[in-house]
Parts: C-alpha cells; sequence; structure tokens
C-alpha cells in the first residue's frame, strides 16, 4: 500500500488542535506540582520587585498585611503584595482536585465551532476531516483554534498521541469500516518517527502523577498555608550606665502564620508566638533613677510580644478580613489588631515588615510611632476611593482589654484607639499618608504599647510613653490620659537602588483634671535595596523617638507630690534636651530563606535628659523564614 500523503497532510495541518487533548493530563499534573512547591513555600513578594517594596528573594516569605490583599499600593512592602500573592496560592491550593479532574479543552464536533476557522483557511478542509470524521480535534476553552501557532516535537508528539487514542477507541468499537486504511499507515509513520518523544512524554507525565498522589496523601490543607519566621538575635548594648549591669544576650523569637483562605479572597490570619526576649536595663536620672528599667529606645522588633515569655506558646493574632465589592474591605481583629494591619500602607518601605526580621533592627526604625497608638480587637475598613488606588482611605477602632467585663475595660469603655489615614500614591516613585489617632489611656497603661497592658511600651521615651503612669504611682492619684495625634509619612524612590522614608508626628496630651503636654517625633530612613548582591539591604535610619516636649500639670497631683501648685518637666525631675536615634544595619541574603544583619544603634541623652550617658546596642540578627 502507498504512503497516502493527503493523510499526512491532513494530520499534521490539525496538530495544534489535538494538542489539547493529550495535554489535558499533563496540564492538569503540572498544575498540582505548582501547588506542591507553593504549597510549601509562601511567597509574600512578587518575584518582580514593585516600585518602592523591599528587595528581597521573591521565595523569601514575610508577615502578611492584612487589609490590602487584591489591591494593595507597590509601595507597601507587606501586607498587600504578600496577601494577593498569599490569597491567590490558597485558593489555587483550594481548587487542586477540581483541576485535577477537569477538562481545560472542550471538545468540538464541527470545525464550524471554531471561531477562528472559516471555510477560506487553506487547512480548513483537514481540519474538518479530522473534526467530523474521527472527532480528535479540540479547541482552546475560548473556541479557537489557533492554528498558527509555533509547536514542539514534544506538542507534536502529544497531539499525535491524542489521534492514535481516538482512532484505536473507534476500532475497539467495531467501527474499522470507518478508519481509512491510509490514515492508519500514516500514523503508524508518525509513531515510529515520534517514538522517542512520545516516551519521554509519558514519563513526565507519569512522574508528576506520582507527585500529584503524594501530594494529595500529605497535604496539611486545602484552605490553609503555613507561614514561619525564626529570629535569633545576639546582642549587647554598651555605655558608662549600662556596662555593669548588663551581659550579651541569645534570644529568639519564633512566628507561626496560619493563614486560610475559604473565597480566594478573604484571609483569616491566626498566629502563634514564642519569644525568650528581655530588655537591657538602664538607670536614668529622672524620677526614680534607682529603679532599672528596660530599654524602648533602640528597642529590637523582636520585642514586640518577646516580652520574656521563656518561649511559651500563645496566640499573637487572630484576625479575618474580607471584600465588600471592588474597592472596599473588612478588617475584624479578634486578638492582636493593629492599625498598620489594616491601613493601606505605613509609608516606610523596606524598612517595615511589621515588626519580622527583614527590615529594620528596631520598632522606631521599622514604622512611625503614630501606628504604635493603641492596639488590641475591634474593626476597620479600607477604601479605595478610585479606581486606581491613587487615593485610599483606611479607619478602624481597636480596644486594648475588649474582652473584659470588669469596669474601665471592655469593648467600649477601656483602652482604645480610633485611627484614620488617607493614603496618596500619584506616582510609583512617591507615595505620602496623613494620619490621625484619638486614644484613651487608663492610669496604668502607656500611650505607645500597641495595646499591651501592664504599661509596656516598644520605643520612646519614659516620660513620653507613661507619664500619667508616674504620677498615677507617686501621686497615688489615678491620671488616665487623652491622646490626639497627628502624623505625615512619605517615601520618595529616587532609583532602583535608592530610597528615601521620611516620618513625623505630633501627640496632643491630656492629662484628665491633671493639665495637658506636647509629645513629638520625627525621623529619616535610606534605604540601600540590593546593595552588592540582589536581596542585600542597607539602611540608615536618623530621628528622634517619642519626647515629651512640654507639660503643664495642676489639681490636686502637684500637692500630693510635695510640689508648688502647677508644675513643669524640671519640677518632676525630667530633662528636655536634644535625644537622638541613630541606626545602621545592613541584611546579607544568604539564600532565599536564611539572612544575616548585623547593626548598630546609637541612642544619644536616653529619656531626653543629658544627665543620662550615650548607649550603644550592637545586634546580629539571623532570620530564617519559611
Amino acid at each position: 500500500m502507498a504512503f497516502n500523503n493527503q493523510a499526512l497532510k491532513n494530520l499534521l495541518l490539525a496538530v495544534p488542535g489535538l494538542l489539547a487533548v493529550a495535554s489535558v493530563s499533563a496540564a492538569s499534573a503540572a498544575t498540582a506540582t505548582s501547588s506542591v512547591v507553593e504549597a510549601q513555600t509562601i511567597q509574600v513578594f512578587e518575584s518582580a520587585d514593585p516600585p518602592l517594596s523591599p528587595s528581597v528573594p521573591p521565595e523569601s516569605p514575610q508577615p502578611v498585611h492584612l487589609l490590602a490583599q487584591a489591591t494593595t499600593s507597590p509601595h507597601s512592602p507587606s501586607p498587600g503584595d504578600s496577601t494577593t500573592r498569599s490569597l491567590r496560592q490558597i485558593s489555587r491550593y483550594a481548587n487542586e482536585s477540581s483541576a485535577q479532574n477537569s477538562d481545560p479543552a472542550d471538545q468540538v464536533t464541527s470545525v464550524s465551532q471554531l471561531t477562528d476557522v472559516s471555510p477560506k483557511d487553506w487547512a480548513f478542509q483537514a481540519l474538518q476531516s479530522l473534526v467530523e470524521r474521527y472527532g480528535c480535534i479540540v479547541g482552546y476553552p475560548d473556541r479557537t483554534y489557533r492554528g498558527y501557532r509555533a509547536l514542539s516535537r514534544y506538542e507534536f508528539a502529544a497531539g499525535l498521541n491524542a489521534c492514535m487514542d481516538r482512532i484505536s477507541e473507534l476500532l475497539t468499537a467495531s467501527l474499522a469500516d470507518f478508519v481509512r486504511k491510509e490514515d492508519l499507515l500514516t500514523i503508524q509513520k508518525l509513531q515510529e518517527e515520534f517514538a522517542a518523544e512520545l516516551a519521554v512524554l509519558r514519563g513526565r507525565i507519569d512522574s508528576l502523577e506520582v507527585r500529584t498522589a503524594t501530594l494529595e496523601k500529605q497535604q496539611f490543607s486545602t484552605t490553609t498555608k503555613l507561614v514561619g519566621e525564626v529570629i535569633f538575635n545576639v546582642s549587647d548594648i554598651f555605655g558608662s550606665q549600662v556596662d555593669d549591669i548588663n551581659n550579651t544576650v541569645f534570644q529568639d523569637r519564633v512566628r507561626l502564620s496560619l493563614l486560610s483562605s475559604f473565597s480566594g479572597k478573604d484571609l483569616l490570619t491566626t498566629r502563634l508566638v514564642a519569644s525568650n526576649y528581655e530588655a537591657f536595663l538602664v538607670q536614668p536620672n529622672t524620677i526614680s533613677p534607682a529603679i532599672n528599667r528596660g530599654t524602648a529606645e533602640g528597642a529590637p522588633a523582636l520585642s514586640v510580644r518577646g516580652d520574656s515569655t521563656n518561649n511559651s506558646v500563645f496566640v499573637d493574632r487572630l484576625d479575618y478580613t474580607f471584600p465588600i465589592g471592588e474597592r472596599l474591605r473588612v478588617f475584624v481583629a479578634a486578638a492582636g489588631g493593629r492599625s498598620g494591619y489594616y491601613t493601606y500602607s505605613t509609608v516606610n518601605p523596606y524598612f517595615d515588615d511589621f515588626d519580622g526580621g527583614s527590615g529594620a533592627i528596631t520598632t522606631f526604625g521599622q514604622e512611625s510611632p503614630i501606628y504604635r497608638i493603641g492596639g488590641g480587637a475591634g474593626a476597620a475598613l479600607n477604601l479605595a476611593l478610585d479606581s486606581g488606588r491613587k487615593f485610599v482611605l483606611a479607619g478602624g477602632y481597636l480596644a486594648s482589654n475588649a474582652s473584659s467585663p470588669l469596669a474601665k475595660e471592655g469593648l467600649f469603655n477601656g483602652d482604645y484607639a480610633a485611627f484614620g489615614q488617607l493614603t496618596v500614591t500619584p506616582a510609583d516613585w512617591f507615595q505620602i499618608g496623613f494620619t490621625y489617632v484619638n486614644a484613651y489611656h487608663t492610669s496604668g497603661n502607656s500611650i505607645f504599647n500597641l495595646g499591651y497592658d501592664n504599661n509596656v511600651f516598644f520605643t520612646g521615651t519614659v516620660p513620653a510613653n507613661a507619664l500619667h503612669t508616674g504620677l498615677s504611682v507617686f501621686s497615688g492619684i489615678g491620671v488616665p490620659a487623652i491622646t490626639n495625634s497627628y502624623g505625615v509619612q512619605a517615601s520618595f524612590k529616587i532609583s532602583p537602588r535608592f530610597a528615601i522614608n521620611a516620618f513625623g508626628g505630633y501627640t496632643d496630651l491630656k492629662l484628665i483634671s491633671t493639665g495637658d503636654g506636647e509629645i513629638w517625633y520625627y525621623g529619616l530612613g535610606l534605604a540601600f535595596p540590593d546593595l552588592f548582591k540582589r536581596g542585600n539591604l542597607g539602611g540608615i535610619i536618623v530621628g528622634r523617638e517619642p519626647y515629651l516636649g512640654s507639660l503643664r500639670i495642676g489639681g490636686a497631683v502637684p500637692a500630693a507630690l510635695g510640689l508648688p501648685g502647677s508644675a513643669r518637666l524640671r519640677d518632676l525631675n525630667f530633662g528636655n534636651d536634644f535625644s537622638l536615634h541613630i541606626e545602621a544595619f545592613y541584611k546579607i541574603q544568604i539564600t532565599n530563606n536564611i539572612s544575616i544583619t548585623p547593626s548598630l544603634v546609637w541612642i544619644t541623652n536616653p529619656d531626653q535628659d543629658d544627665r543620662n550617658d550615650d548607649f550603644v546596642i550592637g545586634t546580629i540578627r539571623t532570620t530564617f523564614s519559611f
């Protein structure tokens, strides 16, 4: 029997359409394999660095920023970019089974169903023959054939194999007369020609099927991802007033976050934390020089929720976000909520990763102190005012002791913070945020405390944080405080390798029935992403941590303290001297999941008092992320 050239031509013309049949199992297995990789590591940042985003390897997992899921500004270092990626991966992972069992291509029964094929096309008759005679041509899901797309030998082999399988079905069904002998000979020749490619393709598919079966058996959850971060800190403090009362320390903090999505657009975050952090001790010449206290000025990001738990595990964060329409997102926190989680951006790219181990070393370097006023449980909204998200408005309410039914506590009768911010992003290289916070602080809780009890605070001087607390303790009269805070944050991306971040803030302090004061803070940061190597980050931060700039008290408190009818800073043995926070660090990205960051932090005139000697904190931070 002579070789039928017309039949061969028909097959060659039709192969691109055949590819979809053979590609079903391969595509399904490839999707599952991709899910395996993504299930093992959540990639917080996109593979291409967005404008004004931290420069980290694509595979480097980071803490999640919860309200910017599908809409995060390119300036935001967290959260927004990371959550979008996480939600997409969780949704893909959740639909894995259905993806494996679904056919991505629709079977066509007539060539007229292919929208990009017409009777005028030179291959029309060949396609018509193979579609309507043998039924082994399928189109893409959008009903196109794409006949001019280039194909590889592997793709040709896949299409050929699909047509062979179809003819075998027809023969098995006793339809031998329906199959032309010339076509069988053509297929036999093609089978011999592409035997090697078919063998390789079958081997690849078999391997993918094995890996898919392994995933199905061992997967943690179809809706939940696990993200982890472990920080090792070796640190010491140097200075004439601190050398004798401190030693070199080796401390740790572990964060394990369970990120769950049920619709692909929502996100439930449950975070577990364990740490053995303890602050260095200083002896300031303030209200009570004999009392040692931990350093809040220059405090490491590790200190946030590290507070000497001796590595006991507890729930540090529990919140849920979901969209309403295209522009509005709702944030509900049951525990550990903070304003930085739901606002569009803290406008401090490269340095802020929400006190994680990839940004600035200190809490002051990570974000403006205004974001540390209050926290806890509550709700918030994030609204894009335009489709391009150049204007985003965020607002929320968080209560420190929302779960307590005791007097002066609960959701509405205790410490709270009401937050609002307008974020403006007119260009890729520039972003600015305008922030306002109204808060109430009972006499036992400080101001820049993220809503934690027991007078814990994470940045600033003692007078700026705990004036009302100290007055209450030493006078025996409860002195709660109301604060109204105003802040501006801005970020400029000068080039892909250099950015400038700046912030400033003012807090009006009202001591109820006692007096008032003013608290100020400001800072400037220079970021050098990809310094000497991609993924590395250099940083310099200079500024003033929150300090009490002025004070006036009266009423019964001065008399209880044995002071005149009114008192100011020096009357209470407080200083009002110029102090600085100077920080330099260099993050070295060893691998995609390990980084080492040496740093130095210099605090001048601690506690805003030149009677206190400067101190320097040296740290080597090692971060493991997965």
